[in-house]
């Protein structure tokens, strides 16, 4: 088994690290004013890999939280590898945050919309464009979970086959920021519909869900990402780095 990762989410909401409950804007705990210092303490507590979303950007379709982003990029160096999504729709921005650092970027609206482009972009940067898919009761929402699609999250998965794209990010909406436990049926259902690796999202609790990312039904998964279990401290960090790296 390759390493699982466990990607500590960075979500940016007005310059501020914040975290919602299944995507409501209106629902917004701030975590920390300063999302540099809060990079920093995911990689002092060992962390390899960083998941930001430009929440604000995702809402309005380009990017708002640019200096937040690159204070995190600037604060981290090549500590850690940062994943970036919300609000990166063409090519400009796609091109200008892998040239400023970012290793992967996270594209999901434009997914939908535009899967040409999205395909392109992967094959001129391979390994380093990411798919996110987010699903309300398995139809893909868009437009930063303001609108559902009648695209079922599968089909969308499966456009992509070929494509170079890196990762499937795949995000439980209803679950997202309520600490109920990851879907697991329906992620793992993704992960052995299509080639692609697959990030599971939305949910993630307590370390009953990092032992289940280490189960064999779950080999296809390239890890997953939390937020609120790690804020509220219901997530010891370092014993779930710990127990990925023992079934590495």
């Amino acid at each position: 088994m390759s390493k699982l990762i466990l990607f500590p989410a960075i979500d940016l909401k007005d310059g501020q690290c914040v975290r919602l409950v299944r995507g409501d804007m209106n629902q917004a705990t701030v975590y920390n004013a300063d999302p540099a210092d809060q990079a920093r303490r995911f990689r002092d507590l060992g962390f390899s890999w960083l998941h930001v979303v430009d929440l604000n950007g995702a809402f309005d379709g380009k990017s708002q939280n640019g200096d937040a982003v690159e204070a995190i990029l600037a604060a981290i160096g090549d500590d850690m590898h940062v994943q970036l999504g919300g609000g990166i729709r063409d090519i400009v921005g796609i091109e200008g945050w892998l040239s400023k650092g970012v290793v992967r970027v996270i594209l999901g609206t434009i997914a939908v919309n535009d899967p040409i482009l999205v395909k392109a972009v992967a094959k001129a940067h391979p390994g380093r464009i990411a798919v996110g898919i987010d699903a309300r009761a398995g139809k893909v929402a868009v437009e930063g979970w303001a609108e559902t699609s009648d695209m079922e999250a599968i089909d969308l998965a499966r456009q992509f086959e070929d494509a170079g794209v890196a990762a499937i990010i795949y995000t439980d909406i209803d679950r997202d920021g309520v600490l109920t436990g990851i879907n697991w049926q329906t992620t793992i259902a993704l992960a052995e519909a299509v080639s692609i690796p697959v990030i599971a999202s939305g949910g993630l609790a307590s370390m009953a869900d990092i032992e289940r990312l280490t189960m064999p039904d779950a080999a296809r998964l390239e890890g997953a990402i939390s937020g609120r279990a790690l804020y509220d401290g219901r997530l010891d960090a370092r014993a779930a780095l710990e127990m990925l790296e023992a079934k590495a």
